[in-house]
């Protein structure tokens, strides 16, 4: 097994004069590029920006004003950190869940005590207390592994992958997984795989009770 969050691919730290620290390999959609572009040219003029950013561990999209400090490009993803208004805090925010940007008039002033996040293990820090699921990924939910933060990958026999993946919400896991259907099989722990298997009996107990309408 290897960790799939990488330590960061170059420079980790040193960021270059216009705010950038440089990787390799890495791969966007024509959005995101977009994005990054926008977001380096706020860090060149040193500008404050509002975006709407979907958080994928709680499935939900927010509002924030943010003073950007630095683009960083890890694993061949790129990030843009910095200091959230909103969460009164560093945060590092994935360039391709950024659904709207604007860069403001207003200049961004992070506080002199907003320190660039240590990447030293990786992206994701482990928070105390917060419970890990251990899944086996059919092919077609290989993608699983690239969206969400999984902290190790084993490749298995017929192209499937066993991942470690860490989750705050149960509810919002439970979804995930149903989301998925037969392509994932939940190893641990077993009262997520009791949740699910519950979610889904009283969705089929619903679905025998409704209706049935034919079309023309």
């Amino acid at each position: 097994m290897h960790r799939a969050i990488a330590k960061i691919e170059a420079a980790a730290g040193q960021a270059q004069p216009a705010g950038v620290v440089v990787g390799n390999g890495v791969r966007e959609g024509e959005k995101t590029a977009r994005t990054r572009e926008t977001v380096r040219g706020a860090l060149q003029a040193r500008r404050a920006v509002r975006m709407r950013y979907y958080t994928a561990s709680k499935d939900q999209i927010t509002e924030r004003t943010v003073d950007p400090m630095r683009l960083l490009i890890v694993q061949a993803v790129g990030y843009l950190e910095a200091w959230c208004r909103r969460a009164e805090g560093v945060r590092l925010f994935r360039l391709d869940r950024i659904e709207e940007l604007e860069v403001l008039d207003e200049p961004a002033v992070p506080p002199a005590h907003a320190t660039p996040t240590d990447l030293t293990d990786g992206v994701f820090s482990v928070r105390p207390g917060q419970p890990e699921a251990v899944l086996v990924l059919a092919p077609d939910a290989r993608w699983v592994a690239e969206y969400y933060p999984c902290e190790e990958l084993d490749e298995l026999d017929g192209g499937r992958l066993r991942v470690r993946m860490r989750y705050g919400d149960e509810s919002w896991m439970v979804r995930l997984m149903l989301s998925l259907g037969g392509d994932v099989e939940v190893e641990q722990p077993a009262e997520l795989g009791k949740a699910v298997r519950n979610r889904a009996a009283d969705a089929l107990a619903r679905a025998r009770h409704l209706p049935v309408t034919w079309g023309q």
